[in-house]
């Protein structure tokens, strides 16, 4: 694959592939088509600097069930839907499941772009929040136990002598579980572990 951002058109209809896949090669996007939502599956992954294009109405999965099965599968895509015709409740559903837009088939060219544009935004961001997890997740791994009671404190803004209190250890035994966890995580400061904490997903 070359650097080009890369959309997924995944439609039953050859002609819609086919004009979506011309007016996104125009753009400069590399572009790879599927006939059905199972045949895409088969082979997607979390893909960074991608989006899907993906029919809303198609034989077999449809577009609503192909994104609760990207979830499902936690794979990382950013999707726009489109439909033959307007239809306002599962819009509203696609858009509350995550879809960046839902477009009909008669939605103009620069329009369709647009979106384009704008999920790949979203798959930039989502890349990044990826990374940040996956990197936050391996530093808090290497933390002992007691270190990760005393970080769990610390970022609650607890003083090292009321952390002692609280876990009946010495002060000096504190600031030694503190300076751990910094140089472990690569935290320069406590609003940096917090962010990093925050991350993570760590609960303590």
């Amino acid at each position: 694959m070359t650097g080009k951002k890369t959309v997924f058109v995944v439609d039953d209809d050859p002609v819609a592939r086919d004009f979506l896949g011309f007016l996104l090669e125009a753009e400069n996007f590399a572009v790879e088509t599927f006939d059905s939502a199972e045949t895409f599956l088969a082979v997607c992954r979390s893909t960074p600097r991608s989006c899907v294009i993906v029919d809303y109405r198609m034989p077999g999965m449809d577009g609503l069930q192909l994104q609760g099965e990207l979830s499902r599968r936690g794979i990382l895509l950013p999707l726009i839907f489109l439909t033959s015709q307007g239809d306002i409740p599962l819009c509203k559903r696609a858009m509350l499941a995550g879809a960046v837009n839902f477009l009909t088939k008669t939605t103009p060219a620069e329009d369709i772009l647009g979106s384009v544009r704008e999920a790949l935004r979203e798959s930039d961001r989502m890349c990044e929040q990826s990374n940040l997890i996956q990197m936050a997740t391996a530093r808090l791994s290497d933390l002992t136990k007691r270190e990760r009671q005393v970080m769990a404190l610390a970022i609650k803004a607890l003083t090292s002598k009321e952390i002692a209190r609280h876990l009946n250890i010495s002060y000096r035994t504190v600031e030694i579980h503190r300076s751990r966890i910094m140089e472990k995580t690569g935290a320069v400061n406590l609003f940096d572990l917090s962010r990093i904490v925050k991350a993570s997903g760590f609960n303590s």
